[in-house]
């Protein structure tokens, strides 16, 4: 029998930024100093953009 009240409430998105944030915050905590960027971009899954050729203009 459906249930028009039985939703899920898992919302994915969100999911994944708690993860990130969860990440970050132990990693700070195990930490004795700052993070460095590098580190935090590791842990956040950032791939660096690789350098762009400079137009000449």
């Amino acid at each position: 029998m459906y249930d028009q009240f039985d939703v899920s409430l898992e919302d994915v998105d969100l999911l994944g930024e708690v993860e990130l944030t969860t990440n970050l915050i132990i990693a700070a905590s195990e930490s004795e100093d700052r993070l460095p960027v590098d580190e935090i971009d590791r842990i956040l899954g950032v791939v660096p953009e690789p350098p762009r050729p400079r137009s000449e203009s």
